[in-house]
C-alpha cells in the first residue's frame, strides 16, 4: 500500500511538473498583457480622455476587471474544467489587443477603457495558473509548483516593456496602436501553450461536493491566508504605482524611475525560483511573516530619504517581500480546502485580494497628491501589523489543536 501511494504521488508530481512548464510559459506571455497596459495606459489615456483628470482611468479599469473576473473564473473552472477557463481568458487577451488598437486608431477613450477592462479579465484568469499548477501534486511539491509558475513573471517583466519599446512607433501617428496588435498575437501564443495543460474536467460528484464556502472561510487558517494575501499584494501595489510619480515630484528623471520599476519586477519574481523550497522547509506561515516584515522594511527605507537609491532600495525590498508574502499566502490557501472545494475557495481568495486592489487603485493617486510620499509609506505599517497578529493567532490555534489531539489519542507504548 505504501509503495502504491508513493508510486501514485510520483506519477501525479510528474504530471504536475509538465503542467508547471506550460503554466510558467503562459505566465510570462500573459504578464506581457499587463505590462503593455501599465506602460501605455496612462499615456494613451491622457491623449484620448476628455479631461486630463481621467488619464489613469484605463489603469483602474484594468484592476477592476481583475477583481470582477476572479469569481467567474472559479465558477467556470468548477463546472467545465480549468482549461476552458484558460481558453476564455486568453480569448479576452486577444480581444484586449484588437479592441485597444481599434480604440487608438479611432481616438475612442471609452473603447480603450473597455479594452483594458478585458485585459483585467485576462489577468484574473492568469492568477489561477499558480493554483492549477498544484492540482493533484503531492503536499511537498505544491509550494514549489506555485512558486515556479510565479517565476514566469520575471520574463514577463522583460518581455512586456521590450514589446512596447520595439513596436510603439511602427504605426505612426498612432502611438502604441501596433503594440496592442502584437499583444493580441502574444495572447494567441499563450492560448496555444495552454491547450496542452493536463486539466481534466471535474468529476460530476465534485460539482456539488465539499463544505459550504462560508464554513471554509471561517477557519482561522483561511482567514489568515486571505488576509495576508489582501495585505501583501495591495500594499505592494500601492507603493509601486505611487513611486514613479513620487520620483518625478522629487526631481528624479524618468530613467531613474524606469530603472527602479525594472528591478522591482525582478525582485518580485526572481525569488520564486527558490521560494517554494523555503516554504517546504520552514512552512508557509514563516515565509508569509518574513514577506510582510520585508514590506514594512521597504516602507521604512522609503521614509528615510528621497534620493534615487532610496527609491530603488524601497522598490527592491518591497518586491522580495511581496514574493514571500503572496506566494506564501497562496500556499497557505492550499492547506484550507479539500480537492473538490478548490475552485470556489481559490476564486474567493483572489476576489478578496484583487477587490481590495481595485479600491486601492482608485485611491492611491489621491493619497500621494494630497498627503505625499511619506503618507504612502506610512499606510503600509498598520495592515502589516494586523496581518502578523492574525497569522500568529492562526498558527498558535493550529498548534493547540494538534497538541489536544495528541493528548486525546496518545500513541500506544511499546
Amino acid at each position: 500500500m505504501l509503495d502504491m501511494t508513493a508510486t501514485d504521488e510520483a506519477a501525479n508530481d510528474a504530471r504536475a511538473r509538465s503542467n508547471v512548464l506550460r503554466l510558467a510559459a503562459a505566465q510570462a506571455l500573459t504578464g506581457a498583457n499587463s505590462a503593455v497596459i501599465f506602460a501605455t495606459g496612462s499615456i494613451v489615456g491622457a491623449t484620448l480622455a476628455p479631461s486630463i483628470s481621467l488619464a489613469t482611468v484605463p489603469l483602474s479599469m484594468y484592476v477592476l476587471g481583475l477583481a470582477a473576473g476572479t469569481l467567474p473564473t472559479g465558477a467556470i473552472s468548477r463546472a467545465y474544467g480549468r482549461r476552458v477557463a484558460f481558453m476564455i481568458g486568453t480569448g479576452c487577451g486577444v480581444a484586449t489587443g484588437a479592441l485597444g488598437a481599434f480604440a487608438i486608431l479611432h481616438a475612442s477613450f471609452w473603447l480603450f477603457c473597455c479594452a483594458t477592462f478585458l485585459g483585467g479579465l485576462y489577468g484574473a484568469v492568469s492568477q489561477s495558473y499558480r493554483f492549477a499548477a498544484a492540482d493533484g501534486a503531492s503536499t511537498a511539491f505544491r509550494p514549489k509548483a506555485v512558486s515556479w509558475v510565479m517565476a514566469g513573471g520575471i520574463f514577463a517583466g522583460v518581455l512586456g516593456p521590450q514589446l512596447v519599446q520595439w513596436t510603439m512607433d511602427i504605426w505612426p501617428p498612432y502611438l502604441f496602436a501596433f503594440s496592442f496588435v502584437v499583444q493580441a498575437l502574444v495572447a494567441l501564443i499563450a492560448m496555444a501553450v495552454l491547450t496542452g495543460v493536463d486539466a481534466p474536467k471535474p468529476a460530476a460528484a465534485d460539482l456539488h461536493g465539499g463544505r459550504p464556502l462560508f464554513e471554509i472561510a471561517r477557519q482561522p487558517r483561511f482567514i489568515a491566508a486571505a488576509l495576508c494575501g489582501v495585505i501583501a499584494y495591495p500594499m505592494m501595489n500601492l507603493v509601486m504605482t505611487s513611486a514613479p510619480l513620487a520620483m518625478k515630484m522629487c526631481g528624479l528623471s524618468v530613467s531613474d524611475s524606469n530603472f527602479g520599476i525594472q528591478w522591482h519586477i525582478v525582485a518580485m519574481y526572481g525569488p520564486s525560483f527558490f521560494t517554494g523550497s523555503l516554504i517546504a522547509r520552514f512552512g508557509a506561515p514563516v515565509m508569509v511573516a518574513i514577506g510582510l516584515s520585508l514590506e514594512a522594511v521597504g516602507a521604512m527605507i522609503g521614509l528615510s530619504g528621497i534620493t534615487a537609491m532610496h527609491f530603488w532600495a524601497t522598490l527592491a525590498v518591497l518586491g522580495v517581500g511581496w514574493n514571500f508574502g503572496f506566494v506564501g499566502a497562496s500556499a497557505l490557501v492550499l492547506e484550507t480546502h479539500r480537492p473538490q472545494e478548490r475552485n470556489k475557495v481559490q476564486a474567493f481568495n483572489d476576489f478578496l485580494v484583487f477587490g481590495m486592489m481595485a479600491v486601492g487603485s482608485f485611491s492611491s493617486g489621491q493619497l500621494l497628491a494630497n498627503y505625499g510620499w511619506s503618507a504612502v509609506n506610512m499606510v503600509v505599517f498598520p495592515p502589516v501589523l494586523v496581518g502578523l497578529a492574525v497569522l500568529s493567532f492562526a498558527s498558535f490555534n493550529k498548534r493547540r489543536r494538534r497538541l489536544r489531539a495528541v493528548d486525546e489519542f496518545p500513541e500506544p507504548s511499546l
